[in-house]
């Protein structure tokens, strides 16, 4: 019996790549056409792989309609891209845009949702998306999480996966994550890259990028040639994601030895590293500060005081994404992309 051509989500948020730090430091503005041109180049790999359908949420700053228009074009005609339905969901401009189109893409029956945006976008999706493999790209300010890539390699790789060419064991990859919790006001939140500890007692701005709002920082993994405060591991105890261990550090502005991080795009800072060590999982290590805010993927998310005990603790049931390189590798090995002489898409090139 033939299995239906595979669906797959797409979800771009308009505000990534947007925020304060744009003022902050000398990050870089990924507009909406830029998001609206990176979906195009997806549609495109989609529909070379076989992928049916797309299902898009709009949005109030012009993505959905750009991608749209585009797809009603003789480009889109010429190389097939996949049926694209716009969701017409309610919209407030906040997370909970992002949370309602992964659940509803969920209940679809998607077979896969590519994400754009930063650490944040990939955490609110996870949140929702349950075990649906993620296809992560980068459209964010400090994206540790979702790795730099170019779209069209991304979504060969992804629509591959997504039609079943790819054995799951070898193109999906189960992420470790961080689970925070704080007993005494009900809450158990999760980080896919890090919880940083900050003395800052209320939430303010969300955003942490100074080393004096910083006090320690607990990482899944951490990357030397990572941006943002997993980088305060990275450059110091390094760690992998496929490592099953993660680190952590703690920042001391009196301490021996200070290092240069750069905390966000163009923003080089010197930290005072008093104490790092491996972070061991299903351990629940506690803060060394009786009050103040705790930062998860960035973000400044949750406030704690004296009588709170929160605690970290680290685990292998994060969401599962999208290996691309041991998906383009598996292709390559099995000549996956081979495509016969008179090929229409072959054929066009050599006109």
């Amino acid at each position: 019996m033939t299995q239906p051509a595979p669906t797959i989500g797409i979800i771009a948020n308009p505000a990534s790549g947007r925020d304060l730090r744009r003022l902050t430091a000398t990050a870089g503005l990924y507009s909406s056409t830029d998001k609206a041109s990176t979906i195009q180049r997806l549609l495109a790999a989609f529909g070379a792989t076989g992928i049916a359908q797309v299902l898009l949420p709009s949005d109030m700053t012009g993505i959905a309609a750009a991608v749209l228009k585009a797809s009603q074009g003789p480009v889109a005609q010429d190389q097939r891209w996949p049926t694209l339905e716009i969701l017409d969901l309610p919209l407030t401009q906040t997370v909970a845009d992002t949370r309602l189109a992964t659940r509803h893409m969920v209940d679809r029956g998607v077979a896969m949702i590519a994400v754009l945006g930063g650490d944040g976008t990939h955490k609110a999706v996870a949140a929702e998306a349950g075990d649906v493999p993620l296809l992560t790209l980068s459209t964010g300010t400090n994206n540790a999480f979702p790795e730099l890539r170019e779209a069209t390699s991304a979504g060969l790789a992804g629509g591959l996966q997504a039609s079943g060419r790819v054995p799951a064991g070898i193109g999906l990859r189960r992420n470790k994550r961080l689970l925070v919790r704080v007993p005494e006001q009900g809450v158990c939140e999760w980080a896919l890259v890090e919880v940083a500890v900050s003395p800052q007692r209320f939430i303010g701005a969300r955003a942490l990028s100074r080393s004096e709002d910083l006090t320690e920082v607990f990482a899944c993994f951490a990357e030397p040639h990572a941006i943002g405060l997993s980088a305060l591991c990275g450059l110091w105890c390094p760690v992998s994601r496929l490592d099953p261990h993660g680190a952590w550090v703690h920042l001391d502005p009196h301490a021996q030895h200070t290092l240069l991080t750069p905390l966000a795009p163009g923003l080089l800072q010197g930290c005072g590293i008093g104490a790092s060590g491996r972070l061991e999982p299903g351990i629940a290590y506690p803060l060394s500060l009786a009050c103040g805010t705790l930062a998860l993927d960035g973000e400044r998310e949750i406030e704690f005081a004296e009588h709170d005990t929160p605690t970290v603790t680290l685990d292998a049931n994060g969401p599962l994404t999208v290996d691309v390189e041991a998906v383009l590798a598996y292709a390559a090995r099995h000549h996956l992309l081979a495509v016969p002489r008179d090929h229409r898409r072959l054929a066009a090139t050599l006109c």
